[in-house]
């Protein structure tokens, strides 16, 4: 196997990183697709700068191309375009020195023939932003592209979606979730508590060192992720489905409250670090590999969480890569999809039972729109907004339809995961 030697690692992690970004940009695929492939025969230290370097810079790729955009009189071919992107990060994003920077790019454009005669251009532009670097502070939050920007605007209007630009372009602090309440746990990671209970914890090189990782005390979940299965409220001795488990972390959630779950997921190989966790954690659940539409049970359940399929605009400060490997094409299956499982899990269901229906989006559509029309649907289905009102939660995040979170929610704590979270009961 080939590994990096010291003389061509920063060159190597460059060139996998521009590589990464390709894949991103130029054949819109998500990051978790082409990491393990594109990062395979680099060392670990290697892997872990190209991943770094190519999540920041698609984190602020907007301001990479205002900075570019004065010194082109075109956009150059998308190999080179991203080339330049990574460069300006470096320089202007990460302070990396500038030499170094500019001869590994211009290095990297003589290796492949369709871009060697763009190393000239690579060269003077680079130096130029050298001369400008100043004007990176000035620049304002980066923007999304515009065919997610667009809707964001319809539904949220302007100062709402700079304010969740703003909390994209500051990243994601690490949460967790205690399978018990342990105070020693808490002070191992020196935490701080959330109000709606889960965990932020500081300056995390390496989650599974943490205190407490080994022996399960708890599991890697967004503040916001947490609070589904917190509303669902699973009592001890309830069967409850968990209707699109992977990871996990909601299906944990309910079987540490002491109740029967179900864990059902379409992906073999999703259900699979399911199982893993559960393990990890010392956790029972049911595993069920199955499309959910066509899952059937004789018994009914208590209560089921749908954490339905869907854009996953609301994590893209976990994951920057999201709106630059979509386009938004696949939304109106989605959103068909979703309202072909609300239907399914209230077939599943007990007449007096409950369920949490939630996506991890910023888009109505996806969530208070679900909702009006699941009502429109299903006379007898009601919202009970009463449940929504769990610790910690600010009413003013609960609307008509069910519960509201943004990125720009928690500024000062480092923001949050976007979701949209209600829950259905029969009249």
């Amino acid at each position: 196997m080939k590994t990096s030697s010291s003389k061509d690692a920063g060159l190597d992690a460059r060139r996998t990183a521009l590589a990464l970004l390709d894949a991103v940009t130029i054949e819109n695929r998500l990051l978790s697709e082409v990491l393990p492939a594109k990062t395979a025969r680099l060392e670990p230290s290697d892997r872990a700068r190209a991943q770094r370097l190519v999540t920041e810079a698609l984190r602020v790729l907007d301001r990479c191309d205002r900075m570019l955009g004065p010194h082109l009189s075109k956009r150059p071919a998308p190999h080179v375009m991203n080339a330049l992107r990574l460069g300006v990060y470096e320089i202007c994003g990460a302070g990396e020195a500038s030499h170094g920077v500019v001869n590994s790019y211009v290095s990297l454009m003589q290796e492949r023939q369709k871009s060697s005669h763009f190393k000239g251009l690579v060269n003077a532009v680079l130096r130029k932003v050298v001369d400008e670097g100043a004007k990176w502070d000035r620049l304002p939050a980066p923007m999304l592209p515009k065919w997610l920007r667009k809707p964001l605007l319809a539904d949220y209007g302007k100062e709402v979606v700079v304010a969740i630009e703003a909390a994209h372009a500051q990243g994601a602090p690490l949460d967790v979730t205690l399978k018990n309440t342990n105070v020693d746990t808490l002070m191992a990671l020196s935490a701080d508590l959330l109000p709606t209970g889960s965990l932020r914890v500081p300056n995390v090189s390496q989650v599974t060192k943490l205190a407490g990782f080994e022996d399960g005390d708890w599991w890697v979940q967004d503040a916001a992720a947490a609070l589904p299965a917190r509303i669902l409220a699973p009592q001890k001795g309830e069967r409850i489905l968990d209707m699109c488990a992977a990871p996990g972390g909601k299906t944990m959630q309910i079987s540490a409250a002491g109740a029967e779950v179900t864990a059902l997921d379409i992906s073999e190989s999703r259900m699979k670090r399911v199982v893993e966790n559960l393990q990890r954690m010392y956790l029972p659940a049911i595993p069920v590999v199955m499309d959910a539409l066509e899952y059937e049970t004789k018994d009914l359940f208590d209560a089921i969480l749908l954490d339905a399929p869907c854009t996953a605009t609301g994590t893209i400060r976990r994951h920057p890569d999201l709106p630059y490997a979509k386009d938004g094409s696949d939304f109106p299956g989605l959103f068909e999809l979703q309202e072909l499982m609300i239907d399914r899990a209230l077939s599943l269901l007990k007449p007096e039972g409950r369920l949490v229906y939630c996506t991890c989006s910023l888009l109505i559509d996806e969530g208070e729109e679900q909702v009006r029309d699941a009502l429109a649907r299903h006379p007898d289905l009601r919202v009970d907004l009463e449940a929504l009102k769990i610790p910690g939660v600010d009413p003013n995040w609960i609307g008509p339809e069910g519960l509201r979170t943004r990125p720009d929610f928690w500024p000062e704590a480092g923001g949050m995961d976007g979701f949209f979270v209600t829950l259905f009961r029969r009249s």
